[in-house]
């Protein structure tokens, strides 16, 4: 299984990303005020751009921290790995979708997924689903590819 490796690296590098991106979005510092134009939104507690760029707020480090902590936690399975990848392809690329719609780019007003959130979802949802589909099922046995 030659390839097993860069797809557990791939679950625990994501992870780690995602739980640091999630843990630094609550340091004020390190976020901007939102401008006037921004999408409303109604979980306004730690809301603002994350380096200037990347909108957040509590509830969106929240979701970015559980995503980290999951991927840390399959990365140390192949199968897990594997399946994390895909997931997070189907999740991202939704997002990446919702972000770019006027009426669901804050999830309903509760997380703002909209400017350049929708580029960091579209890679995101783009390496998972290279790594999830391609790199991963490579290294399925010809058995357990009968089974999907």
């Amino acid at each position: 299984m030659r390839n097993e490796p860069l797809t557990r690296y791939f679950a625990l590098a994501v992870g780690l990303v995602y739980l640091l991106v999630g843990v630094i979005g609550f340091i004020p510092a390190l976020y901007t005020s939102p401008p006037a134009s921004a999408p409303h939104v109604d979980a306004t507690a730690s809301y603002g751009y994350l380096f200037g760029l990347f909108p957040v707020n509590a509830l969106h480090d929240v979701v970015h921290i559980l995503i980290g902590l999951i991927g840390i936690g399959c990365a140390a399975r192949f199968v897990a790995a594997r399946a994390y990848a895909k997931g997070l392809f189907l999740i991202y690329g939704l997002l990446t979708i919702l972000g770019t719609m006027p009426q669901a780019d804050t999830v309903w007003g509760l997380i703002p997924i909209f400017s350049g959130d929708v580029v960091l979802h579209a890679a995101t949802a783009l390496a998972a689903g290279v790594v999830g589909w391609v790199v991963a099922e490579d290294d399925v046995a010809p058995e357990e590819a009968v089974s999907h």
